[in-house]
């Protein structure tokens, strides 16, 4: 079967990432439908809550997807209410899965999203798909629970689990860091309030995050879990300087001690040989040019 007659179901399409991984699987042939919890008149899209079990049957039903890009999450780490992450990310993936083995056509990869938060605080530097996990909130545990669920379900469904590291780009929302810091340079914001300057983190490119996604639908190694990071980290007084050189603009940073964690992990870095192994060729851009992008943003 080529591409062009595959049919692709990703979850959360509305969503940041959604909306690349729509923009990628299209490019390259696929035919893509997408399902939210919100309503909307969007070509291709249905509305399907993941907490409604019955509803998304229904919708897989009638979608039989070949391949499935499980995106729709609770992600926000400082979102106020605990349960809502178990509800959607753990149950919610429960429900879907359950919801694609009853849909009459086993797909060719399942691919989950889940997040390199699991591996928490607890190691420092580089770090590998077998290093140990030790979430540090609800969102990472909740995380690592849907992993762990997941596993139940790899006799019935073809599933590849993912672990993205930061990753950015135009149009995410300010309530994550780099999007923060291009918002204030855009608008030529005097000052920023940030936490502590000096964490070192992994940031990617969500261009090269759905890229890697979207090779891995087409290796499915199933079974895996595969990290999506740079294998490079950057501290936040590198972020500030490098938007400064892009735009000429000087910022005055403070720092805001509620923004400062107690436990906060120096370095976090993400080995991605695992992932350039499976898809060849895979590279993320420089995060000059990525922040050079989200700063010229029309």
């Amino acid at each position: 079967m080529t591409q062009a007659s595959k049919r692709a179901l990703i979850t959360g399409i509305q969503g940041f990432t959604g909306r690349y991984m729509a923009a990628e699987l299209e490019a390259h042939g696929y035919e893509v439908v997408g399902t939210g919890s919100q309503a909307s008149t969007e070509p291709r899209y249905v509305q399907a809550d993941l907490t409604d079990a019955v509803s998304l049957r229904t919708v897989l039903a009638d979608l039989q997807p070949d391949v499935v890009v499980h995106l729709a999450a609770l992600a926000f780490v400082g979102h106020g209410v605990a349960d809502a992450f178990y509800q959607v990310n753990l149950i919610g993936t429960r429900n879907l899965l359950e919801a694609i083995a009853a849909c009459g056509k086993t797909p060719d990869c399942v691919l989950l999203a889940s997040s390199a938060n699991v591996y928490g605080n607890a190691s420092d530097g580089m770090l590998g798909e077998d290093t140990p996990p030790a979430p540090a909130n609800d969102y990472a545990v909740s995380k690592l629970g849907m992993e762990y669920m997941a596993r139940l379900w790899q006799d019935r469904l073809p599933i590849v689990m993912t672990r993205p590291f930061n990753y950015s780009g135009v149009g995410q929302g300010e309530n994550f860091l780099l999007s923060k810091i291009v918002s204030h340079f855009r608008r030529r914001a005097p000052v920023i309030e940030l936490g502590n300057l000096d964490v070192w983190r992994d940031f990617s490119d969500v261009r090269a995050v759905v890229a890697a996604y979207r090779g891995l639908l087409e290796a499915a190694p199933v079974g895996q879990t595969v990290n999506v990071s740079s294998g490079v980290a950057h501290s936040l007084r590198d972020v500030i300087a490098l938007c400064e050189q892009i735009t000429g603009h000087r910022i005055e940073v403070t720092v805001n001690p509620a923004f400062v964690r107690a436990n906060e992990v120096k370095t976090l870095t993400g080995d991605n040989s695992r992932l350039r192994r499976l898809v060849p060729g895979w590279a993320t851009p420089a995060l000059q040019d990525t922040l050079a992008w989200m700063l010229d943003a029309r």
